[in-house]
């Protein structure tokens, strides 16, 4: 087994995630299997309880573990599934640990940081790092990224524990890449290496050399900062890779290959790679990232959700509509909405926010409603479902979506008066949504309905046919309360059809308005299965509705033509051509992958051009996703 840590220097959120998870694509793409493992130091046991502005969104994994959001970058790229042993954190080794000294394995020792914790973190990396994340195939490299950045007090037992462990799996099998920040300040006009020598130098004085130092900033550096930076940090010119911000984050890997980084690892890690490479290598990613910065056709999306103010807490949202944009061709220019704007009581209190809000909202070609926990901006997102109801806007609902849809259709369709989830109103004469047996009133960290469950469909729907008329799907699951299977008949009287359910047919998970262009909503996050090369069904359909492409591609759906992207009308609202179908269909059934994996980070900074965003700060490298706290 060959292992590369990624650490970080300067900053956080410098761009080790885009790193480390561009040096497992260009693996991939050598034919090598490639598992991923991120270090947090953080004391929780995992990332289940963390508010979206304290760390942005949680990921969820197949095996219901709630982890830091690189772990979905990880899987994105690679196009693997991880474990929640994949993602460890300062509170599971410290667990572990005092776990196996009270049942009496360190009978008669003084548990300490070193050797104890030092060895349970060498012992947990390598046990993880066998485990295969790709069918039954064994990887052959480990890709490691320590959170947070050198000198952290919270990072130190890592940091000595890789320092042993370099030892311990020899030299050849284990290489140090660090990521750095190379300022740029305005009152001199040229890049600053000092933050970078000292962070080399801090990490060198605990034990690890960098074989790589990877020099994020803003604009190119040229060589004689490099020759600066190798004659002060003890690596030679070519080990110094210098990364700036880029129109599209799928250039990265790209900027890295042409900068040597597989002959370097070749070299460092004694890889059995072909020699030359094929002349193809890298094709399918440069097809794509040159398709991403050609697109100019905009789709206007509008997304309503509570935790606005940092958009990496609907990281997975922004790349999942990301993702089918390009796939249908189209730019995505995605507008954040405070959904307490949208209430009634900011047009007392703020007019201006509120008719901001609402323009916003009306101005949109399709309305996107995500998860979130809590009774703050739930009205909002109630008028925003109503609104896209009775305007015939395409609208998704995710999580809590589906429940202010519900909880909206009854109060408005079926005149039930009071109707509320029992999570904002637990009084409410009407409990349209209810908590689930699994919830666990007082304790939060994994108490809800977690990880990948089994959806059956039920009879014909638009959202079936996005999954090729399959007859059940797995998704990914996240919360803690669900449809009152009591109301759901009253519902389907009056329209609202609930055409997917689990396996016991007793919760509802997938809804669709009868007689609506779309409006959609589920009940588990899509999300987390979009891939680049193979955008999610319900995103896709929200995306092909918001530019009337939908029923069109509806109609004959099955027939997969493989046809280059061609970006050629200019409106959201073109007649859809056959040609333009089936680019849809090619790209949505991952066509033309090569076997070659694709990047879900954005580097920080940084706006990939396929992507305008308003309001806010741009997307970080280091996202995160919807909270269990408010």
């Amino acid at each position: 087994m060959k292992y590369i840590l990624v650490t970080g220097g300067v900053i956080s959120g410098v761009g080790k995630g885009v790193i480390a998870s561009s040096f497992g694509t260009l693996l991939n793409a050598c034919g090598i299997n490639i598992t991923s493992i991120k270090i947090d130091p953080y004391i929780n046991i995992d990332a289940g309880t963390f508010s979206p502005y304290e760390h942005g969104e949680v990921f969820v994994l197949d095996d219901g573990g709630e982890v830091d959001l690189d772990l979905g970058n990880y899987e994105r790229f690679l196009d693997i599934v991880l474990h929640k042993d994949n993602n460890i954190t300062t509170g599971k080794i410290y667990k572990m640990v005092i776990d196996k000294e009270r049942i009496g394995d360190y009978l008669g020792k003084t548990v300490q940081v070193v050797p104890h914790i030092t060895d349970a973190i060498q012992e947990w990396v390598e046990r993880v790092a066998k485990r295969p994340v790709k069918g039954n195939i064994v990887p052959e490299v480990c890709i490691v990224e320590l959170g947070g950045t050198i000198g952290d007090i919270e990072g130190m037992p890592f940091v000595e524990a890789f320092r042993q462990f370099q030892f311990r799996v020899k030299k050849e099998n284990f290489c140090v890449a660090h990521v750095s920040l190379v300022p740029l300040p305005r009152a001199t006009g040229e890049p600053k290496t000092k933050p970078t020598q000292a962070s080399v130098r801090e990490l060198r004085g605990f034990g690890l050399s960098p074989d790589l130092i990877v020099c994020r900033s803003e604009n190119p550096i040229g060589d004689e900062v490099k020759d600066k930076i190798s004659n002060f940090c003890h690596v030679s010119p070519d080990q110094v890779i210098c990364i700036h911000d880029l129109s599209s984050i799928y250039h990265v890997p790209l900027l890295m290959e042409q900068a040597g980084v597989v002959d370097i690892l070749k070299e460092r890690l004694k890889l059995n790679l072909p020699t030359p490479r094929p002349l193809n290598f890298m094709q399918s990613w440069r097809d794509l990232a040159e398709r991403v910065d050609n697109v100019y056709k905009k789709v206007n999306i509008a997304l309503v959700g509570k935790y606005t103010r940092l958009q990496d807490s609907y990281a997975s949202v922004m790349k999942s509509l990301l993702h089918a944009s390009i796939a249908a061709g189209y730019k995505l220019n995605l507008t954040f909405i405070d959904s307490s704007n949208l209430e009634r009581e900011m047009k007392v209190e703020n007019t201006s926010l509120y008719y901001d809000a609402w323009h916003d909202l009306t101005n949109s070609h399709g309305i996107i409603v995500p998860g979130g926990f809590g009774q703050r901006g739930l009205e909002g997102k109630i008028r925003a479902c109503q609104w896209a109801r009775e305007n015939g806007k395409p609208m998704l609902g995710i999580c809590l979506g589906l429940q202010a849809a519900v909880i909206e259709f009854a109060r408005n369709v079926l005149r039930l008066e009071g109707a509320h989830t029992t999570e904002a109103n637990p009084d409410t004469p009407h409990p349209m949504v209810i908590d689930m047996p699994e919830h666990h009133t007082g304790v939060y960290g994994g108490t809800m309905r977690l990880g990948k469950r089994t959806t059956i469909f039920r009879g014909d729907s638009k959202i079936r046919q996005l999954y090729n008329n399959k007859e059940q799907i797995e998704e990914r699951h996240r919360h803690r309360y669900e449809v009152n299977p009591d109301y759901v008949a009253r519902l389907e009287e009056h329209g609202m059809r609930f055409v997917g359910t689990d396996s016991e047919k007793e919760r509802m998970e997938v809804m669709e308005l009868k007689d609506h262009v779309y409006y959609v909503a589920t009940q588990f996050h899509p999300e987390y299965l979009s891939r680049p090369l193979k955008p999610s069904p319900p995103f896709l359909g929200l995306i092909l509705a918001s530019v009337g492409k939908l029923e069109s591609y509806l109609k004959d759906g099955q027939k997969l033509l493989q046809q280059q992207c061609s970006p050629s009308s200019t409106g959201p609202n073109d007649k859809a051509s056959e040609q333009d179908l089936n680019q849809i269909r090619e790209r949505a059934n991952g066509l033309k992958s090569d076997n070659v994996k694709t990047p879900e980070i954005q580097m920080n900074g940084t706006i990939p051009s396929t992507s305008s965003i308003k309001q806010g700060s741009p997307a970080k490298m280091n996202g995160v996703h919807e909270n269990g706290t408010e």
